[in-house]
């Protein structure tokens, strides 16, 4: 596995005790086997190894070779880092041997590390290579993507992943701009949406939307959420629970949606003969919605709009299904 040394950026893990302590890791439990679908720079991944038995085991994915290099510098034969989306996590751990897990925390979206970095190209306040990758080795840049991307896709990724209202205006400016010159670095995108917006939230800087859709887009987060969710919860055994992080609309939505489809059952007409027993049953138990305290918004602004959903797969819904 190709690794690089990780930079000094520093990152405040959100949510850190909630998540973690939302798995329930305790008692025989603590001998389980985990996940940590979104290793970033490990903050999930240390506390839990810190409450694992002797016999636990620890799974850890992430897309960033960053994220790869630190992950390789934990020195715990519990646990094992695994260069991959966490979309993949079922067919990873059925090469290894296992088939469920006792827990899984996905922690989505960016990181402070990948944010802080500008050659990473994912903010629009430094300049740097208009990249945006979390996997450099794999899949097209946010350069090249925008170097070949109609209008009409330009303007349905923006406003799709972006939320964003002044989606045509700015399509429609990017296409101007690369025409006569190439879009290559983040100042520049973030210029070109700067004079096709012409009003923005107070506080909010015209290009945040943008540079939101297209990273999610050249990421194929979404994509990932839908699968990975599915994954998780195929491989989660009878009272095992799964916390999820989100930071933007989109990815919470998608995980309370998920989450409910497996909590809430259709019942058949009360007229019908059907006994208690027999009634279909839901797959899962909604456990937490937390949101960061006001000390931890405080001293991590990044924080404010993240929330923890945890839910609970029910004992008698039986593996797979």
């Amino acid at each position: 596995m190709t690794t690089v040394a990780a930079p000094e950026f520093q990152h405040r893990t959100v949510l850190l005790n909630e998540a973690v302590d939302a798995l329930d890791i305790t008692g025989v439990r603590a001998d389980g086997i985990y996940i940590d679908g979104t290793f970033g720079r490990g903050g999930h991944s240390r506390l839990i190894l810190s409450k694992l038995g002797p016999k636990g085991r620890l799974f850890g994915f992430d897309k960033d070779l960053q994220a790869i290099a630190t992950a390789n510098q934990i020195d715990d034969p519990r646990f094992e880092i695994v260069h991959d989306s966490f979309a993949t996590m079922k067919s990873a751990l059925a090469e290894r041997g296992v088939s469920h897990v006792d827990g899984i925390l996905l922690d989505l979206g960016i990181s402070s590390p990948q944010v802080d970095d500008a050659a990473r190209g994912f903010s629009f306040q430094k300049d740097g290579p208009l990249d945006m990758r979390m996997d450099t080795t794999r899949g097209v840049s946010a350069a090249e993507w925008l170097a070949t991307a109609t209008e009409q896709q330009l303007e349905k990724v923006v406003r799709d992943y972006g939320e964003e209202r002044f989606a045509f205006q700015i399509a429609k400016a990017i296409v101007a701009g690369r025409a006569v010159q190439p879009i290559s670095t983040t100042r520049q995108l973030a210029g070109i949406v700067a004079n096709a917006v012409k009003t923005r939230e107070k506080g909010k800087d015209p290009a945040t939307r943008t540079f939101q859709a297209i990273r999610i887009f050249v990421n194929k987060e979404l994509e990932d959420l839908e699968a990975g969710l599915s994954e998780a919860y195929a491989l989660l055994a009878p009272g095992a629970r799964m916390s999820v992080i989100s930071f933007h609309s989109l990815e919470d939505r998608m995980v309370k949606q998920f989450l409910a489809s497996k909590a809430k059952v259709e019942q058949p007409d009360r007229r019908l003969p059907i006994r208690a027993v027999d009634l279909p049953q839901p797959l899962m138990k909604l456990i937490a919605k937390i949101k960061p305290s006001d000390a931890e918004v405080k001293d991590n602004p990044r924080s404010r709009s993240a929330v923890l959903r945890v839910a609970e797969r029910l004992p008698f819904a039986g593996a797979g299904a």
